[in-house]
């Protein structure tokens, strides 16, 4: 019986021949990644060792990347604590993917870890993020877990229990129509599959239009995969991988393809044609709760967001510009920008992007989670209503659970902000 992508890493990487949905192994991780809530897996870690008489030690210091994004710069004197005992932790460890808020360097935790080659084909990686998913977009298998669950994998180097999840192969074939791209497509599968309908599962992309499409699209799907409750989204490892990692992320070791094989054995599969697929839009308060954007077209705006992981690379903020390119954000309506990481903010600033979003109004903040999570930088009153480029729209999600989140694709919230309600990019955004 043949297995499918995430069931070769885990045989793999649990040293088994093979793996069955169903069956639980304990995989050797490849990369753990914290952001900010490394300060509790500290504690956790610590607490591992209590009674042993033993000095904490990460079992591979060089596997472990800490990361700065959801409260930078530190917005109270709580976080700016928790910064500096992350700080301490990995110099006295000698942790050197470790990413302060240095402009440079700094960025959201998903965009750093490909950016910098941190992910590959082929290896398990796990953070304390619901949105490690993302990095299925390499090849990887890729998923969250708990502080208590990462201080476990810091002293052992292995993911504890691991049920080898089922797969739901998604074939995605047809051309994007213009204004239509990854994000749209990602809202529709996760209004089709609804909020639990991937439910620990993976999520194994295939089809034309997923060969066609570039590693930042395949982040955006990946990152959201989690949103139709799937463990991890996972796109088969491919020319486009290995030209991103090579001439993007500057690897020259060799990259190991894992493929699925002919005779894989799925769950399901989901087919969709993106030929005729319109803008998509996540109306409040769950990402499931999906319609095509003609269907709440008017709907007034105080808040635009673009940015973080979701869509905070520099081919979002391009298809933003354009639309904005000699306009103005509406009176009334405010614009924020959050690139995902400081390559792409200056690559941003050299193409002319943050002047053309600066010039129609908008905020260029620094990168960042932000407003995404609502714990500064962006939050909502009472009764106002955002547009986000962003992940998530819970009741509260943005910092107020009096407040309204709908979330779309770059193009839509730009052609949003010009005229400060919910606009469909076809129509308005030339």
């Amino acid at each position: 019986m043949g297995m499918t992508v995430v069931e070769k890493i885990l045989a793999r990487a649990a040293g088994l021949p093979a793996t069955k949905a169903g069956d639980v192994v304990e995989p050797r991780v490849d990369l753990a990644m914290s952001h900010e809530n490394g300060a509790l897996v500290i504690n956790q870690f610590k607490e591992i060792y209590k009674d042993t008489g033993r000095e904490p030690k990460p079992w591979d210091p060089s596997r472990i990347a800490l990361i700065f994004d959801h409260r930078v710069p530190a917005e109270g004197p709580k976080t700016a604590t928790n910064h500096k005992m992350i700080r301490g932790f990995a110099a006295q460890h000698g942790i050197c993917k470790f990413h302060d808020i240095r402009g440079d360097r700094g960025g959201i935790c998903h965009q750093i870890l490909p950016e910098y080659g941190y992910v590959r084909p082929g290896s398990v990686v796990v953070g304390t993020d619901s949105h490690t998913t993302s990095h299925g977009a390499l090849g990887a298998f890729s998923f969250g877990i708990g502080a208590t669950e990462m201080a476990s994998v810091w002293a052992l180097g292995v993911a504890l229990n691991i049920e080898v999840p089922p797969t739901i192969k998604v074939v995605v074939r047809g051309r994007f129509p213009e204004f239509v791209g990854p994000k749209d497509l990602i809202l529709h599968i996760i209004g089709k599959l609804t909020a639990q309908g991937a439910n620990f599962r993976v999520l194994e992309f295939h089809g034309e239009t997923i060969t066609a499409m570039s590693t930042s699209g395949r982040l955006v799907i990946c990152n959201m995969s989690v949103e139709a409750g799937a463990t991890s989204g996972i796109v088969p490892a491919d020319d486009e991988t290995e030209r991103y990692l090579r001439t993007e992320a500057g690897v020259t070791d060799p990259i190991d393809r894992v493929l699925p094989d002919a005779d894989a054995v799925y769950e399901s599969v989901l087919e969709i044609d993106v030929s005729k697929l319109e803008p998509q839009i996540a109306c409040p308060h769950t990402v499931d709760n999906v319609k095509p954007v003609q269907q709440v077209a008017g709907k007034a705006l105080q808040q635009i967001v673009i940015g973080s992981c979701t869509n905070g690379r520099l081919d979002d903020l391009a298809a933003a510009a354009r639309i904005l390119e000699g306009k103005k954000v509406a009176e009334g309506t405010r614009m924020l920008v959050f690139p995902a990481s400081g390559r792409i903010y200056a690559q941003a600033l050299e193409a002319g992007y943050l002047k053309t979003f600066m010039k129609a109004g908008a905020v260029v903040m620094n990168p960042g989670c932000g407003p995404c999570l609502g714990v500064h930088q962006g939050a909502l009153g009472d009764g106002e209503v955002a547009l986000a480029t962003t992940n998530r729209n819970f009741k509260g999600r943005m910092g107020n659970p009096k407040s309204e989140v709908y979330l779309c694709s770059p193009a839509v919230a730009a052609a949003s902000a010009i005229t400060g309600v919910i606009t469909d990019p076809r129509a308005g955004g030339r």
